[in-house]
Parts: structure tokens; sequence; C-alpha cells
């Protein structure tokens, strides 16, 4: 049993679950950023405190928050680093993705907010055939702040609890974006996704 209570049959469970679900992610972002190749690698998975969510990132970095609406209870966070998002945007304005300096400001937001809202769309479909049950989001709510404000980003979840499932992505996207892409899970959410599956 793992410090937080997942043992490794229920992370590989949910590993799974995250690689199926985000494989048909990436093809929905495909569409969107002029249907270059995306490409979202085998996740992995490590538990953290929920104040070591942001360790991997310097200066800022953008945060997507989406609440399930139906068939599960809970959410979860989307944390993509600031650059990534600027250059996402302007593909999907139709550049090259050579266009990312300058502050980070609304539109880079609403962009990526579309993006992940059809991402996270697709991500539920699939997620709906794995347990078996409908499943569908809230628009994703988005914000970007500095590594430093954790106070900030521990409101964003309603939960209390502060042992959470953190699941890295490698997200390549044509020749323009080479990165990580983190999603965190509270734990007793994990723990419900994986006994929807059948496991623990």
């Amino acid at each position: 049993m793992g410090a937080q209570g997942l043992d490794e049959l229920q992370m590989s469970a949910l590993g799974e679950i995250a690689n199926i679900s985000m494989g048909t992610s990436a093809t929905a972002l495909s569409a969107l950023v002029g249907n270059l190749l995306v490409d979202i690698t085998t996740p992995t998975i490590t538990m953290i405190n929920k104040a070591e969510a942001l360790d991997d990132y310097e200066r800022t970095c953008i945060l997507v928050h989406i609440n399930y609406i139906k068939g599960l209870a809970g959410s979860n966070v989307l944390i993509l680093k600031e650059d990534d998002v600027k250059k996402i945007t302007d593909l999907m304005m139709g550049g090259d993705g050579s266009n990312f300096v300058g502050e980070l400001n609304e539109m880079h937001l609403s962009a990526v907010s579309e993006a992940m809202n059809q991402m996270m769309g697709s991500a539920a479909t699939s997620l709906s055939m794995i347990l078996n049950r409908d499943v569908d989001i809230s628009p994703p709510k988005t914000d970007n702040i500095d590594v430093e404000s954790v106070r900030i980003f521990e409101k964003i979840f309603a939960s209390p609890e502060k042992d959470y499932v953190k699941i890295s992505f490698k997200l390549k996207i044509g020749e323009v974006v080479d990165s990580t892409m983190v999603q965190l899970y509270p734990i007793s959410f994990a723990e419900e996704i994986v006994k929807l599956f059948g496991v623990g």
C-alpha cells in the first residue's frame, strides 16, 4: 500500500485509464492546432502533497480546473507551462507556434480553455466507455498564477485533502512543443475512479 493510500495495482489501473483517455485527447487537440501530430505519452504517476504541486515550474504556470458534473463526483487540475500555452494559442490562431513572446493575456487563457475543454470532453467520453457510465465535465476554469502563490492554488480545490495523485505526461505537438503536462487528482477521487474500474 502506498503511503497515501493507493497500492501498485490501483496506480497501474489509474495509469491505464489516464493513458486511454488522454490518448483520445491528443486527437482532439490535433484538430485545433492545424492537424499537427500530437503525442501524449504513457503517464508517470506519483503521490504528492498538495503544497508540492508547483515544484516543477518556474515563474508562472497555467492551471485548468475541471469539475465532473455527471458520472463522477470530483475535480482535477491540469498544469501547463506558460510558453506552451502561448505556442498552442498561436497554432490555434493559424500561426506556426513561433509567436510566443510578450505577456500572457486573456486571449491565451481563452484559447487554452477551449483547447482543454475539447481535450477533456474527449477524455470524458473515453471515461464513459471505460467505466460504463455517462461522464461529463463543466467548462474549464483557467488561471495563471505565480508559482510562489501556492495558497492561491490550494484555494482552487474545494477538497480539503492534502494528498494528491500527480499524473505527468510528455506532450509533443509537431516540432513546436516538447514539454510536460501534469494532471492532479485528489486521492479520494483517484480511488473512486479505480474502484469503478473494478480495482480496489
